[in-house]
């Protein structure tokens, strides 16, 4: 059955799904990744698998939803300029992903489901749209003000971001958190403002 499916039916309740992220939560804690099941979750919850299943399609999802994001990503701060708002948005994926659960059950995670074609096509379309849709806030923004003449291209904005930042938390931990938010967005923001690849200065320079 598909996900939609499994999700069609009467309302649901939004105790039982906080009662199923805040389990998953605790049982990742108890246990690690590696040994958390569906079955722990749903005793931990107090509802049955079938509940669980009605939200989240595998057990990849729920934990996703419970140490990242869910699919209700709220759209970032507009703080009036392009910069800062990158600043914000950096931010939040820092808080994010900088949990203590988080740490330790991302990369497992993530492993998991860019081994699996199914789940990274599905991860795609669900968790990773959502988080497109903040990045195209962004832009949209800084092009309406005119700080951007167009929104660059937006997988190349997303990967830019996150990569950094992952990187940042999971392997270097250099700067404080602030410190590597606001010099991140003003890099960024700098070269997507500055000329494009394809400008003529840069071919000039490039074929030098």
């Amino acid at each position: 059955m598909s996900a939609e499916g499994q999700r069609a039916g009467r309302p649901r309740d939004s105790r039982v799904d906080a009662s199923i992220l805040a389990a998953t939560r605790e049982v990742l804690a108890e246990t690690g990744y590696a040994r958390l099941t569906v079955d722990a979750v749903a005793g931990r919850a107090g509802v049955g698998k079938a509940a669980i299943y009605r939200r989240h399609a595998t057990k990849q999802e729920m934990v996703f939803a419970a140490t990242v994001h869910t699919m209700a990503l709220p759209a970032p701060a507009d703080t009036g300029a392009f910069t800062t708002d990158m600043a914000a948005l950096i931010d939040d994926v820092l808080a994010t992903l900088g949990n203590p659960v988080a740490l330790v059950t991302v990369p497992g995670l993530l492993a998991e489901i860019t081994a699996d074609a199914d789940l990274t096509v599905r991860f795609q379309q669900t968790f990773m749209e959502r988080q497109r849709d903040c990045v195209r806030a962004v832009l949209d923004r800084a092009v309406q003000r005119g700080e951007l003449d167009e929104p660059p291209e937006l997988d190349l904005v997303h990967a830019m971001l996150v990569g950094p930042v992952f990187a940042w938390l999971f392997m270097i931990r250099g700067q404080s958190p602030e410190v590597f938010a606001r010099d991140l967005a003003a890099r960024l923001t700098s070269a997507f403002t500055g000329p494009s690849p394809s400008s003529p200065a840069l071919v000039h320079l490039k074929s030098r």
